[in-house]
């Protein structure tokens, strides 16, 4: 296991070098010139032709891309070309923010959508299974945005309960982009869990296991549970670079000053050095959930754990 994470962290720097690489491509074919942005009402072709040579934006794209990429080795994530601040300084600022709005969307998607998936599943014909049914469908299909305002509308405006904006009221500032985050993924999850887990009762250790007379919550939460959850495992893992994704809407919608809403910001204002950093920060956080869900895999399945001590000592 050991020898199978430290393969899995290194297999994140070809994903950070493929990420750098397409966003700097992109950035290079964008219109402007950055040098506009950061002189801006002090510019001058003299002054601007004096400050690419400076910045190095007078080299070529390989050479400039290289050139982060061993700063970024070091630990140097570059000079915002707006504040003229470090970049990591700003990261590091930001990405608190922006780590409480995921961690409580995603504890709302695995409080709510495993339990309502397994009562769902128990329970088929029931009422409650339609309504969960129709629930999940509603969550599937309500765009991030638009759920954001109608919260906005009802809990901010018309009732005043919750902040619309800003992290200034402590937790009470996370419930509205929490439910506004999580609410997609949490009927996904739901779904998710509900199918595996009708599957997973259906099989026939199941029926052994009720024909022994194990007790049905037993069966459920003993036998069924382990099985089922491997699916929605997968989904969780997915939906952490999923919702590093939404953030950015949900920051967007209430006005939080979090990585979202700074990576907009760095792309309105072509600031390459602040959406490097901020893409390159939300890649490892995707790689790294994606090395904990195949982690969690081993340690809920043995024959995966059996599989990879094999490896080590044939090694």
């Amino acid at each position: 296991m050991v020898r199978y994470t430290i393969k899995r962290l290194f297999e994140l720097i070809p994903v950070i070098l493929v990420v750098t690489f397409i966003v700097f491509t992109i950035l290079s074919m964008t219109p402007g010139d950055a040098t506009n942005i950061i002189l801006g009402n002090d510019y001058t072709p003299e002054l601007g032709a004096k400050l690419r040579v400076e910045l190095g934006l007078d080299r070529s794209l390989i050479v400039q891309y290289f050139h982060y990429i061993w700063n970024l080795m070091h630990g140097d994530f570059g000079i915002s070309y707006v504040t003229r601040a470090p970049v990591i300084d700003q990261l590091s600022v930001r990405l608190a923010n922006t780590a409480w709005i995921v961690v409580s969307a995603m504890i709302l998607c695995v409080s709510v959508g495993i339990p309502i998936g397994i009562r769902s599943a128990t329970k088929p014909n029931s009422i409650f299974s339609q309504c969960t049914m129709v629930f999940g469908l509603m969550g599937v299909s309500m765009p991030i945005f638009w759920l954001g305002l109608l919260l906005i509308l009802l809990f901010s405006v018309s009732l005043g309960w919750l902040p619309s904006s800003g992290m200034d009221h402590g937790l009470k500032s996370l419930i509205l982009p929490a439910i506004t985050l999580g609410f997609n993924y949490m009927a996904n999850i739901m779904r998710t869990t509900r199918s595996s887990m009708m599957e997973a009762i259906r099989q026939d250790y199941i029926r052994t296991a009720r024909a022994k007379g194990v007790a049905e919550h037993d069966v459920i939460y003993d036998h069924a549970l382990g099985n089922a959850l491997m699916p929605t495992i997968t989904i969780i893992g997915m939906n952490v670079g999923t919702l590093l994704g939404g953030v950015v809407l949900t920051e967007t919608v209430f006005s939080i000053p979090g990585m979202g809403r700074l990576l907009v910001e760095a792309i309105n204002q072509r600031d390459t050095p602040c959406v490097l950093g901020t893409l390159v920060v939300m890649a490892i956080c995707v790689a790294v959930s994606n090395l904990i869900v195949d982690l969690i895999y081993a340690y809920i399945d043995p024959r995966i754990r059996a599989q990879y001590g094999a490896k080590v000592r044939k090694a």
